[in-house]
């Protein structure tokens, strides 16, 4: 069983990526996310998070990556023009086009064309797949039955470098309410994957749980976390590591757990507080909604 699971989601990203493929190749209208994650039998709620984990790159990266190396495919003919070759692989100028060539390849695409054993090299780095940042090391995974739980939280959006004051923000509430030392856990829920967002960021939930009742004041949102399964996997160092462990436990302990992501976003119990912890001891635990 956990074998055909672990076939299954390989075979559905292959799915997705030959979909975009075909739409580079054939320069027709680009598929959509849910389209993606139809070809892939993948709920689309948490698509793009498995995609990036088991590929190592974005949708848009791989239409990217598909497109630049048709355009070397095109370019390694002396005979065709650069703006030919723009516009064929979707391009609606040379100049975007010349811009995102030297920034993959450090060179415009006149000056790689003047040296083919560097086209080649282009073309062979280009035919893959970046690795993956993660490792397969080995993921010590708890499967856990959660009781629903409230938390109170601040919903940021925004760059991740801010969530400090964000937290902040939080407790100072919690200490006009008589609240700090009701504090039972500090937690962060994940709407997205912030690596890949637009400019207006992701939304994350900065949360607090109490051991007794509290009612969230202006500005804030009572949420519920927990209820039914969750995958359970303690990290232990900085938080800017988090998104690295996650995507190790999507691309190498999900595919072979024999259990399916339930829409539920992700969410991080914070163990320890980073300013009486040395950052390489920080503990974390993150959960993924299974079934």
């Amino acid at each position: 069983m956990k074998d055909q699971t672990r076939h299954r989601y390989v075979q559905g990203i292959e799915r997705a990526v030959a979909l975009l493929q075909r739409a580079v190749d054939s320069s027709a209208e680009l598929p959509d996310p849910g389209q993606l994650a139809e070809a892939a039998h993948l709920s689309a709620f948490h698509f793009h998070r498995i995609y990036r984990a088991l590929t190592g790159e974005t949708p848009g990266g791989t239409v990217l990556r598909l497109r630049l190396l048709r355009a070397l495919k095109l370019l390694a003919d002396p005979a065709q023009p650069v703006t030919d070759a723009a516009l064929a692989v979707g391009y609606e100028t040379p100049q975007a086009f010349a811009r995102a060539f030297r920034q993959a390849y450090g060179a415009s695409p006149s000056e790689l064309r003047a040296q083919p054993e560097r086209v080649a090299q282009a073309i062979e780095q280009s035919s893959r797949a970046p690795t993956p940042a993660h490792e397969a090391a080995e993921l010590r995974v708890e499967v856990v039955s959660m009781e629903p739980f409230r938390v109170i939280a601040v919903r940021h959006r925004g760059p991740f470098d801010g969530l400090d004051k964000v937290y902040l923000r939080l407790f100072e509430w919690a200490a006009t309410q008589g609240l700090v030392e009701h504090v039972s856990g500090v937690y962060g829920v994940l709407h997205g994957d912030h690596r890949d967002a637009p400019p207006e960021g992701v939304d994350f939930d900065c949360a607090v749980a109490f051991d007794r009742p509290a009612e969230p004041g202006a500005g804030l949102i009572a949420e519920q976390l927990g209820g039914g399964q969750w995958a359970r996997y303690r990290h232990v160092g900085s938080f800017d590591l988090l998104d690295d462990a996650t995507d190790a436990l999507l691309a190498h302990w999900l595919p072979g757990s024999g259990r399916e992501l339930r829409d539920l976003p992700f969410f991080h119990h914070y163990l320890d507080d980073p300013e009486q912890t040395p950052e390489a001891l920080l503990r974390t635990d993150i959960y993924l909604p299974v079934a």
